[in-house]
């Protein structure tokens, strides 16, 4: 009787762990799927600041489309953007990678202009917001560089790029981003 009443108890403490476990795997895989609204087609309507760092508020207006495709199960996904107006074409491609170790993605932006990888964004997203960070040389000067997602929803979504020359303390929006379908 005594060994019964001992095994039900162990079973019943190891169901516990195993769901114990299985809801925090469970949770901490969930950023995983950070990304997964932005797969497929959109329409891109693209405003870039003239001027960075000198006051501007002159935007320039391009429209064009991102193409997104779903890598590895949603680990990861390849992005291709192509926006123009009656003067320039803008061409670039982005890969978010998620690391499973620190539950973040990193989005790293190429440009067909310059034919070479930015520093990638490190960040993810808590309460409907996406938000990540990098360091880069910007016209020789060490500035901090945020990304921003936001607005999701199934049929629309709105990035915005910001700088800051004094650790985040300030921010010039220097690119804004609504996608819809």
């Amino acid at each position: 009787m005594r060994i019964s009443f001992a095994l039900r108890s162990l079973a019943a403490a190891l169901c516990f762990l195993l769901i114990a476990a299985a809801q925090q795997s469970t949770s901490a895989d969930s950023h995983q799927h950070d990304f997964d609204f932005e797969w497929g087609t959109w329409n891109a309507h693209l405003r870039l600041l003239a001027h960075r760092f000198a006051g501007s508020h002159d935007w320039i207006d391009y429209h064009g489309t991102l193409v997104v495709h779903k890598l590895w199960n949603g680990k990861a996904n390849i992005s291709e953007l192509e926006v123009s107006n009656a003067r320039s074409r803008i061409e670039g491609g982005a890969l978010h990678l998620y690391d499973p170790k620190t539950h973040q993605w990193s989005v790293t932006f190429a440009s067909s202009d310059t034919g070479t990888l930015g520093v990638s964004n490190v960040g993810r997203f808590e309460g409907g917001r996406g938000t990540f960070y990098d360091h880069e040389l910007y016209r020789g000067r060490l500035i901090l560089d945020r990304w921003l997602f936001s607005h999701v929803t199934a049929h629309a979504f709105h990035f915005e790029q910001a700088f800051s020359r004094d650790n985040g303390k300030t921010w010039e929006t220097n690119l804004i981003i609504d996608y819809t379908r």
